[in-house]
């Protein structure tokens, strides 16, 4: 039987890097989604015209028109409800209009009435993983704690210290493969809880337990942990910590308890409650994708040099196939339009002249060899009133020549040419007008022109007027084109 593909997408606004947390998650589900024979990707903002998409992190920002276009399910991984997390109302709206996995029961009610159509998926052994091969009373790292940090937290590390432990805390975000070195050096992973919702958080906790190093965790009356971690956790009761450090982990037979429990959990397959979420994605996309819109899509907003800020909901293109964009489209070489493109990403796509409402093009001009050429193609592509948005770096500034892949410097006069001198170009009917010009700094805030680093400059397509086309007319070789005034038939000799 042949299946949609699944597709793993994880929100990650531009430098935000708390969204690598959600990489240990995206790979367990690909994990399990493939064992059921499925085509599973994962990328970052990144959504898929004809798969399942699985979407983490979705309360960092989506837009909800997306789900026009896309079969998008929402895994939802933060803690719902009074003394939870502060989530956005519009994250609640979007859960509550949309198909949702979640990882606990006490999280729907908080954002649907339709409890019973949540599917709730839990975390396993992660097989994929390579355990620890360090003996544990040889690890370096005593217990290790990673995490947000409060005062709730502070004050159990204190206690734990104070009873003789000693707790290694990182200096900074650490996620993937770096903290999973870190976790295979420690004796043991300390969990306590940071919300007063107190569920527990299974989705760091799987992980740890996967790299075969023991968890110590804070145990409430409202911690109701699922059925494959009872017998695999160290449990704390509140204010049981310095009695358990004594007792238990500064004991010998510390490691042959916890050798025990890493055993137990892996002994749980989570095979069924996939099985019936794959199930679920396979339905729900293909019921949903009947009924959107097909044929191409015409783009409204297009991002030119899409590596590193990857914008959902636009047709982002670049030349390099390293930046993952929707196509590969080199604007600085000649083109004709319209164009029919083809995407894995958002489908068929129809880039049409006069049709593209906005152009951000952020740190790409100055590596651009034929500019005029690429000007040419957003004027066209751009609909009359349309907008590009540039960033580049000043030619005053460091920034203008740190990068080595720049071939040019720019300032405040670099538009006069696309601007009022737009016939020095070959232009006629259109050209641009420059509508704004702020200097930034550093930090991309706006500033004097003393302290810039970068400038932003937004162009607005307009057409010429009678006096500018007599003056492209004057000036350029050809006159500004003259008809061939071709003679019919009838008067041919």
């Amino acid at each position: 039987m042949e299946f949609r593909s699944v597709h793993l997408c994880i929100i990650q606004p531009l430098g935000y890097v708390h969204s690598l947390g959600f990489l240990d998650q995206a790979r367990y589900l690909r994990f399990q989604f493939r064992r059921f024979g499925a085509e599973v990707t994962l990328a970052k903002n990144r959504l898929k015209h004809d798969a399942v998409n699985v979407v983490l992190g979705a309360h960092l920002g989506f837009d909800p028109e997306l789900r026009k276009r896309y079969a998008c399910i929402f895994f939802n991984l933060e803690q719902m409800g009074e003394g939870g997390a502060q989530v956005s109302e519009a994250y609640r709206q979007l859960l509550g209009t949309s198909a949702v996995f979640d990882y606990d029961d006490g999280n729907p009610p908080q954002y649907t009435s339709y409890v019973d159509d949540v599917p709730l998926l839990s975390f396993g052994h992660a097989a994929y993983l390579e355990p620890s091969n360090i003996p544990m009373n040889e690890r370096p790292i005593d217990l290790l704690f990673f995490g947000s940090m409060n005062e709730r937290r502070r004050r159990i590390i204190q206690d734990i210290e104070e009873a003789g432990g000693n707790v290694t805390l990182l200096d900074g975000p650490v996620y993937g493969p770096e903290r999973d070195a870190l976790i295979r050096q420690s004796k043991a992973v300390l969990n306590c809880h940071y919300y007063e919702t107190a569920r527990f958080e299974q989705a760091r906790v799987f992980q740890c337990l996967s790299l075969g190093t023991p968890v110590i965790s804070e145990r409430l009356a409202a911690t109701r942990p699922a059925t494959q971690f009872e017998d695999a956790v160290f449990w704390v009761p509140e204010g049981g910590w310095q009695n358990f450090i004594r007792e238990q982990f500064l004991t010998e037979g510390f490691a042959h308890v916890a050798a025990h429990k890493l055993q137990a959990f892996q002994q749980h397959d989570l095979v069924d409650e996939y099985a019936d979420a794959f199930v679920f994605g396979q339905s729900f996309a293909t019921a949903h994708l009947e009924r959107i819109a097909t044929g191409p899509w015409a783009p409204e907003r297009l991002h030119i040099g899409s590596g590193k800020d990857y914008r959902t909901g636009w047709l982002n293109v670049d030349i390099l196939p390293t930046a993952l964009p929707d196509v590969i489209l080199d604007l600085g070489q000649k083109q004709s339009w319209p164009q029919r493109l083809h995407s894995d990403t958002v489908g068929e796509v129809d880039l049409l002249p006069g049709a593209v409402k906005l152009i951000y093009a952020n740190n790409v001009l100055e590596h651009v060899p034929d500019l005029p050429t690429f000007m040419g193609n957003c004027l066209a592509l751009l609909e009359e009133g349309g907008r590009m948005e540039i960033e580049v770096p000043y030619e005053h500034a460091n920034t203008a020549w740190q990068d080595p892949t720049h071939i040019r410097a720019m300032n405040e006069a670099s538009w006069v040419y696309y601007a009022d001198w737009f016939w020095y170009l070959g232009w006629f009917e259109y050209r641009f007008q420059l509508q704004e010009f702020v200097y930034l700094d550093a930090a991309l805030k706006p500033c004097g022109k003393e302290g810039a680093n970068f400038m932003r400059v937004t162009l607005v397509k307009q057409p010429t007027t009678l006096a500018e086309r007599m003056a492209a007319r004057t000036m350029q070789a050809d006159f500004g084109g003259v008809p061939e005034d071709a003679l019919s038939d009838d008067l041919q000799g």
